[in-house]
C-alpha cells in the first residue's frame, strides 16, 4: 500500500512538471521562430516554404526559388519568410521604380539583416559618435570619408603607385615559367592590393606576406556568413565565432601599424594616415577599412578576372581592346621607340577614366552576369507602401528585387546568359529598353560610391594584361585548351568565380 501511494504521489507530481516543461519549450520555440503575419493585401505567400524555417531555398538556390515563385504569382510579386524575416519580392518595371525610388524603403537596414557582411565592430567613445550618435552617424562618417578618399585629386595622387603595382604584378606573371594562371587568384589579389593601397595602409600593400595574411582573413570573414546566421541571428553557429576571430586579427594588424606610426612619428601618404590625422578612433578606422574592402573587393576582384576569361574566349573583342589600349597610349606618348607597357605609365588619370569605352562595355556585361544576387530594402516609412499591382509592402517588412529579374530578362536582353558587350553599343542599347534594366553601379537614390575607382582599376588591369601578353587562351590546370567559358551559376548570391576551375594560358610578346 505504501508503494502504491508513493507511485500515485509521484505521478501526480510528474504530470504538472511534464506539462509545465512542454509549455515552456513551446513558448521558447514560438518566441524563437515567431514570424509576423502578412496582411491580406500583401502579395500572396509562395508555396515554396518549410514549416517553421520559411523559404530556405532563398538561401540555397536563390534564382531557382525566385523563378518558381514568379511563375505561380498572378501579379509577379510574392511574399515569403527568409528564416524569421518577412519579405516581399517584387518584379516588373513599375514595381522596380518603387523599389529604387521610394524614400520609405531603407537601404542599410535591408542589407543589415538579409545579406550579412563585414564583421560587426561596435563604435567606441570617439567624439564623432558622441556628438552625432548611433548607426546613422557612422553611416555619414563612412560615406564622407570614402567620398573624400575616392575624389579625383586623391586618385590622381595615387595613380603612379597603382601603375607600378600593376606592372609588378604583370612581371611576376611573365616570370612564371608555366605561363598559366588562375585569374581568380592572381587578378583577384591585384585588386586587393589596389584596394588596400587606396583605402587602407601602404605597410600592408607593400608587404607581400602581410597582404596575403590580410587577404586570407578577409576571405575567411567573407566566407563565414551562413544561411542560418542570417535566417536566425540568435543561433550560436560556428561562423559567428570565425567572423569575430578574423575581425579581431585584422583589428590587431591595423592597431599595431597605427601604434608604430605614433611611436616613431613616421608618416605615410595613404588613407590610413588621412584617417589618423582626422582624429578617427582605431575602431572607426577598422570599421571603415573593412567596410571599404568588402564594398570594393569582392565584386571588382571577381569581375576583373571574369573579363580576362571572356576576352580570352572572344578573340574579336580581345583585338578591339588591344587596339584601344594602343590608340590611347600612342595619343599621349607618341614616341615609337618606347614599348607599350612603358607608355601606359604616362597616361593621365583623365584618360584612364574616360578613353577606354570598349573596356567599359566589357566590364558592363561582366557585371550584368555576375550581379546574380538580390537587392534589399526595408520598409521604414511607418506605414504600408502601395504597389502598382494594388498590393502593399507592409510596414516593417523587408523587400527584395532579384537582379536576374532585370539582367536575365529575355524581353530586355538578347541571349541574356551570354557575354556580349555589343548589346550596349548605340545601335542596340538593350539596357535602355526598360527603366532600371541595368543596376550594376546602383541606381536612383543609391549609386555606387566606389564606381570611379572600380572602373579605374579595371581599366588598368585589362590594359596592362593585354599589353604584356600577345596570346591568351582559356585552359585547364595542366594547359589543355578549353573552348568555352563556364556558365555563370545564377544561384550565387554575389559575384563568384567559376564553379568549374578555369585558367589562363598566356605568352609574352617579344616587344611590348
Amino acid at each position: 500500500m505504501a508503494l502504491l501511494s508513493l507511485a500515485q504521489g509521484t505521478t501526480s507530481l510528474t504530470l504538472p512538471v511534464v506539462f509545465g516543461s512542454l509549455l515552456i519549450i513551446s513558448s521558447v520555440v514560438y518566441y524563437l521562430f515567431y514570424k509576423p503575419p502578412f496582411p491580406p493585401n500583401a502579395p500572396k505567400q509562395t508555396s515554396d516554404r518549410w514549416p517553421l524555417l520559411g523559404s530556405m531555398n532563398f538561401f540555397f538556390r536563390r534564382w531557382d526559388f525566385y523563378q518558381r515563385a514568379f511563375a505561380e504569382s498572378s501579379t509577379g510579386n510574392f511574399s515569403f519568410y527568409a528564416g524569421q524575416w518577412p519579405v516581399i519580392a517584387l518584379s516588373g518595371e513599375r514595381e522596380r521604380k518603387i523599389f529604387f525610388e521610394h524614400k520609405g524603403l531603407a537601404f542599410a537596414e535591408g542589407y543589415a539583416a538579409l545579406l550579412g557582411g563585414s564583421p560587426e565592430v561596435k563604435p567606441d567613445n570617439n567624439v564623432f559618435a558622441e556628438t552625432h550618435g548611433g548607426d546613422s552617424a557612422f553611416s555619414r562618417y563612412f560615406t564622407g570619408r570614402l567620398i573624400t578618399l575616392l575624389k579625383g585629386p586623391m586618385l590622381k595622387k595615387g595613380l603612379p603607385q597603382l601603375l607600378l603595382d600593376a606592372r609588378a604584378s604583370m612581371e611576376r606573371l611573365q616570370a612564371n615559367s608555366s605561363g598559366i594562371t588562375d585569374p581568380f587568384e592572381s587578378i583577384y589579389r591585384m585588386v586587393f592590393q589596389f584596394t588596400m593601397r587606396t583605402v587602407a595602409a601602404n605597410e600592408i600593400a607593400n608587404d607581400a606576406k602581410q597582404l596575403e595574411k590580410c587577404l586570407q582573413l578577409f576571405e575567411a570573414i567573407e566566407g563565414a556568413t551562413s544561411s542560418w546566421s542570417i535566417a536566425y541571428p540568435w543561433m550560436p553557429v560556428p561562423s559567428k565565432l570565425q567572423r569575430t576571430y578574423g575581425g579581431a586579427q585584422l583589428y590587431m594588424i591595423f592597431k599595431n601599424i597605427i601604434d608604430d606610426r605614433r611611436k616613431t612619428a613616421r608618416r605615410e601618404e595613404d588613407a590610413l594616415q588621412y584617417l589618423i590625422d582626422n582624429g578617427d578612433s582605431i575602431t572607426d578606422i577598422l570599421t571603415f577599412v573593412l567596410g571599404s574592402l568588402f564594398a570594393g573587393q569582392l565584386n571588382s576582384g571577381i569581375n576583373a578576372a571574369w573579363i580576362l576569361c571572356y576576352l580570352a574566349n572572344k578573340p574579336h573583342w580581345l583585338t578591339r581592346v588591344r587596339d584601344e589600349v594602343r590608340t590611347v597610349a600612342n595619343k599621349y606618348v607618341p614616341d615609337s621607340s618606347l614599348p607599350l607597357r612603358e607608355k601606359l605609365m604616362h597616361i593621365p588619370i583623365e584618360a584612364w577614366e574616360s578613353e577606354f569605352p570598349t573596356i567599359d562595355i566589357c566590364l558592363k556585361d561582366s557585371i550584368r552576369l555576375q550581379t546574380a544576387g538580390t537587392a534589399f530594402r526595408k520598409n521604414m516609412s511607418g506605414q504600408d507602401i502601395p504597389l502598382a499591382s494594388g498590393e502593399v509592402i507592409p510596414n516593417g517588412a523587408y523587400v527584395t528585387l532579384a537582379a536576374g529579374e532585370m539582367h536575365l530578362n529575355e524581353s530586355i536582353y538578347e541571349n541574356p546568359a551570354e557575354w556580349d558587350p555589343a548589346r550596349y553599343l548605340p545601335e542596340r542599347q538593350e539596357d535602355k529598353r526598360e527603366t532600371y534594366a541595368w543596376m550594376g553601379w546602383g541606381v536612383a537614390r543609391h549609386p555606387c560610391l566606389g564606381m570611379r575607382f572600380a572602373k579605374l582599376e579595371n581599366n588598368i588591369i585589362v590594359a596592362f594584361f593585354t599589353s604584356y601578353f600577345d596570346e591568351v587562351q582559356l585552359c585547364d590546370q595542366v594547359g589543355n585548351v578549353v573552348d568555352r567559358v563556364p556558365r555563370v551559376n545564377f544561384n550565387n548570391h554575389t559575384a563568384h568565380q567559376t564553379d568549374t576551375k578555369i585558367y589562363l594560358k598566356y605568352r609574352a610578346g617579344e616587344k611590348q
